[in-house]
């Protein structure tokens, strides 16, 4: 009999981690997926899952996590999905020094705390599969997202510098770039920007008040985007092929900005990209 295929998922709570937590489940794999907050274990429990609190920005979360998994599975995991990440919106010149540095130790920092804990267990089995859920803001800029998109524009030199020196070591290291996912990211955003940004008192007053707009669902509204079942289409590949790529573009905006990116001189490029909402 086949062995049962072990994997932990992170931020786990909603959107795209919970999905691909219960798809996982239904194909067949043991699911460990971590949230922050006590009262969101219950759902994923009733369904098989086994939920556990971990917050990217307490180390003792996640070395407990680690633990636990080792304690209840014999030191074996197949596969990390790193995937618990916020948005920090703002004008990089509206970012204080410490809310920057929080941006970071969600969305870098821990994330690299978490893979360094699991690689020793997948290199004494031998094999395991290592998936960083990044964004197209990890390739390409866009304004008033500063502090988001550079998180991910670190985690993607980490990550493939990672991939490289982990090649013959039979751990498999690939990044996700989707674009716009229906979850609960926008709504998250809108909290950070209130509680972190001047809106007001900001040189960038006017365009904040648009950006507002956006992220309460009063603005327009991505026609492209797509739900969190698109990233598990991905995720898969990156979790069951012999020769896992490095990148995993998801939605058509994401692949359309990667191509222009590379075909365009980079003057006009960026001057495209400053005139999108």
């Amino acid at each position: 009999m086949t062995e049962q295929r072990i994997i932990l998922l992170t931020g786990c709570s909603s959107g795209i981690g919970a999905h691909c937590a219960r798809a996982l489940q239904t194909d067949g794999w043991r699911v460990f997926a971590t949230v922050r907050r006590e009262e969101d274990l219950g759902p994923l429990e009733a369904d098989g899952i086994e939920a556990l609190l971990m917050d990217y920005t307490r180390p003792e979360t996640i070395s407990s996590v680690v633990a636990t998994l080792r304690e209840r599975t014999g030191n074996r995991i197949d596969a990390l999905f790193n995937n618990g990440a916020y948005g920090q919106p703002g004008a990089v010149e509206d970012l204080t020094t410490e809310v920057l540095r929080e941006q970071f130790e969600t969305n870098f920092f821990g994330w690299h705390e978490l893979t360094r804990q699991v690689i020793p267990l997948m290199r004494r089995q031998g094999h395991g599969r290592i998936v960083n859920c990044s964004s197209i803001l990890g390739l390409i800029p866009y304004r008033f997202r500063g502090a988001y998109t550079a998180s991910k524009f670190a985690l993607e030199g980490l990550t493939i510098t990672l991939r490289m020196e982990l090649q013959d070591s039979g751990i498999h290291v690939s990044l996700i770039e989707p674009g716009p996912i229906a979850t609960r990211f926008t709504a998250n955003a809108l909290a950070k920007i209130r509680e972190h940004i001047d809106l007001e008192g900001s040189a960038h007053a006017a365009e904040y008040r648009r950006q507002l707009r956006r992220l309460d669902g009063s603005g327009p509204i991505s026609k492209h985007k797509l739900g969190p079942e698109a990233v598990y289409d991905v995720l898969k590949l990156a979790l069951n092929v012999k020769n896992p790529r490095p990148h995993y573009l998801v939605t058509i905006p994401a692949k359309q900005g990667v191509l222009l990116k590379r075909l365009l001189p980079a003057n006009l490029f960026y001057r495209l990209m400053r005139r999108l909402d």
